[in-house]
Formats: structure tokens, sequence, C-alpha cells
């Protein structure tokens, strides 16, 4: 249910600055800028704020400050994988970062695997993190969301947050929430087809799912990943706490990963069943990227 890794990890940023800008633990913003600095990478893609408040827009980051203007969760697509090639052929880079939902990180290793149209790309892909995700909303979504249930402006919000079934909506004097059974249907279609929670192709996937407030849960994945995050901390860029291996923790993770599994292989099937096209590869012996891996 949790896909391969080699270790999960509790931890949350040391620098201060991150964490009053992070969501939550701040481990990608310190973990990309940490690969920077230490020649892992020479810059990376983020989703960085853009003329319209809470619409993320993908960003080269070749410093440290780049990286922190892509700070924060937004639960909406930023299409970082367009710059791929930009961030080759235009910025001149040759390790690149970047940070993606499932759906994008399985795009990352499909071009990795079939570089076509994507020649001297693919190989300079350095370091892949990933971010847990249920679903993700257009942006229109989350303007009605916002709107509709607190009645002010997505330009008053200051902070949206997914927590305990509920989306937690902050703004500039109150604070609203709508029970997520009630965001049903406006999500992306996408997302009922995915079977991919926890980021499972990724060198390293994190959340705070699992974990205490203001920390999160980390899976190293990959060699790459571990090597990252086991330097990281002994460098003292994050911390490390006890992880949680209950309801509350790692068993919450599990129980996530597999309702979303479950419940989306039974769309899958569904449109199998009717002779109808789907958006990701599947078949019936369940054969596809997540399996093969």
């Amino acid at each position: 249910m949790l896909g391969s890794y080699e270790e999960i990890i509790t931890v949350r940023a040391v620098d201060k600055k991150v964490l009053k800008k992070s969501q939550d633990g701040g481990i990608v913003t310190t973990l990309l800028s940490f690969a920077l600095e230490d020649g892992m990478i020479d810059g990376t893609i983020v989703a960085a704020p853009s003329d319209d408040p809470w619409k993320p827009e993908p960003l080269v980051a070749t410093t440290k400050k780049e990286i922190l203007k892509g700070a924060g969760t937004k639960y909406t697509m930023c299409p970082n994988v367009s710059l791929l090639k930009e961030a080759t052929r235009e910025y001149g880079l040759e390790k690149i970062g970047t940070i993606g939902t499932p759906c994008q990180i399985m795009g990352i290793r499909k071009l990795q695997s079939y570089p076509m149209g994507f020649r001297n790309v693919s190989e300079n892909i350095a370091l892949v993190l990933g971010i847990y995700c249920m679903e993700n909303f257009p942006y229109e979504s989350i303007r009605t969301f916002v709107e509709d249930t607190v009645g002010v402006p997505l330009s008053k919000v200051t902070k949206l947050d997914i927590s305990k079934g509920k989306l937690f909506i902050t703004y500039t004097d109150g604070e609203g929430s709508i029970p997520l059974k009630k965001t049903h249907g406006f999500e992306q279609t996408g997302c009922n087809y995915c079977l991919d929670y926890l980021g499972e192709l990724s060198d390293a996937s994190c959340g705070s799912v699992g974990a205490k407030p203001g920390w999160s849960t980390i899976f190293k994945r990959t060699n790459k990943g571990k090597t990252l995050v086991d330097r990281a901390i002994e460098e003292g860029e994050i911390e490390v706490t006890e992880t949680n291996p209950g309801k509350f923790g790692i068993e919450m993770l599990e129980k996530l990963s597999k309702q979303k599994k479950t419940k989306n292989q039974k769309n899958i099937d569904k449109k199998l069943d009717l002779g109808l096209n789907i958006p990701f590869k599947h078949s019936r012996d369940k054969t596809d990227v997540y399996e093969n891996r």
C-alpha cells in the first residue's frame, strides 16, 4: 500500500524562516535548498505565486530565495513538468530538481524511460520529490469553495489547509471550513483514476499526514532520496522525532493509500467494462506503471 521505500521518518525543518512560510514541516523547501547548496542539483522547478491569488505558476529557481517562493501548499495544479525543457535549454541546468504530485511524477518517470521529444532533458533530471495527494482541484473550484463558503475573495485568504476531513480557510479576519465530502465532484477528472496517494515513484515523498502538527512524514524511496535526507539531517538542516506507527501515524497512511487505490480501481474497471478510455495506462492484471517500478 505504501510503495517501495527504504525508511519512513518524521521530520521538520530547523530554519524558522522556512517554517514560518511553509505549510507544515517545511521539508520540501529545505530538501530542495540543501540539494542546491550541496551540489546535487543546480536548480529546481517550484510552484510559485502568480498575479492571481492562490493560483501557482511554475518557476525555475536557482537560489534558495527563489525556492522559498514556492513554500506552502496550493490545492490546485501547477504545471511544473512544462518547464523541464526550459530549465535545460534556456537556463542551462544540467542537474534539475523538481517537486510534484503523484501524477506529475509518473509523467516524469515515463519521459525518463521513453524520452521522445525530451532528448538532453530526461538525463538531466537529478532529483524528484513527491507530495501526498488524494485529489486536486481546478482553480475555479477553489475560488467557488472559498467565496461561497466564507464570502470573501481569494485575495483575502492567508492559508488553505486540508486536515481532519475538512478544507480550512484562513483569511485576514476569520476562518471557515468545508467538509471534504462536499468537494467531491469538483476535483480534476483524472484524480478519479489515479492509484497513487504517496508519490510512490519519487526519490522521497512527504506530507503532514501521519505526523503531529508542524511535522511531516517522509519516505526515503530511492538511494538518492535516502542520501539527500540523511545528509540534511547530518548537517542540521532538519530534525527528527519519533514516528507514530499507530492509527494516527503509519496506519493512517496505509488506510488512505488503500482507500484511494481501491476506490479508483473500481472507477477504472467500470470504464473498462464500458469500453471507454481512461487517462492512465491500466489493465485487468494491474501490470501498470505502479506495479512495474
